[in-house]
């Protein structure tokens, strides 16, 4: 997977590679669909939810550019494999699910394989982590029509977002970064297909 599908594609960050090959994308699938894990393409995960394909969450981890000593936000657990990939690289990560079943499987998953650095909420993402920011990076995988206000102000001053911005079956994948002085530039990358963010608090 890593050698066909990311690295051919243009992936260099060698920390990113090494974390894709350890991590067990297969646990974060539905059992139907395990044999299916490692191909570059989306799965769906239920609630009309999917775990996005492998390329483009090495991309969006390599566009993040973390470090060890980062505390990083999650916008959208969904299965928790991108919090699998985060989680060795950063030093905390929080991650927020709107779906309460996913919250709970994701944290259940995440437990049993060891990731001890992460924390799952099921919650609101446009509201952000108030009382765990600020953060270094955030990362949103779903996709708001506009890059919400509450997490533009829990990101430190040097911070960096990746998120996907846009309609509800195409956007555009952003990288958002706030200056020292409270001022942010944004810059497109790359078309992307994700699902919509949602608004509140589901069942």
């Amino acid at each position: 997977m890593v050698r066909e599908q990311i690295e051919a594609r243009g992936i260099k960050d060698r920390g990113v590679l090494e974390v894709l090959r350890n991590t067990p994308r297969h646990q974060f699938v539905p059992s139907e669909l395990q044999a299916h894990a490692y191909e570059d393409r989306p799965l769906p995960i239920g609630y009309g939810q999917t775990i996005s394909q492998p390329y483009i969450v090495a991309l969006m981890t390599e566009m993040l550019d973390v470090d060890r000593d980062m505390n990083v936000l999650e916008i959208g657990t969904g299965s928790g494999y991108q919090a699998a990939v985060l989680s060795p690289l950063v030093r905390k990560l929080y991650t927020i699910e709107i779906v309460p079943e996913l919250a709970r499987s994701a944290q259940t998953i995440l437990e049993r394989l060891g990731y001890r650095n992460v924390t799952v909420k099921h919650g609101d993402g446009y509201l952000g982590w108030p009382e765990a920011s600020p953060f270094d990076r955030i990362m949103l995988t779903a996709a708001p029509p506009e890059i919400p206000p509450a997490l533009v102000d829990q990101l430190k001053p040097g911070g960096k977002m990746v998120a996907p911005v846009g309609g509800t079956e195409y956007q555009q994948l952003v990288v958002l970064e706030k200056r020292a002085d409270g001022s942010v530039r944004v810059r497109a990358t790359v078309p992307v297909s994700f699902v919509p963010m949602v608004r509140g608090t589901k069942r």
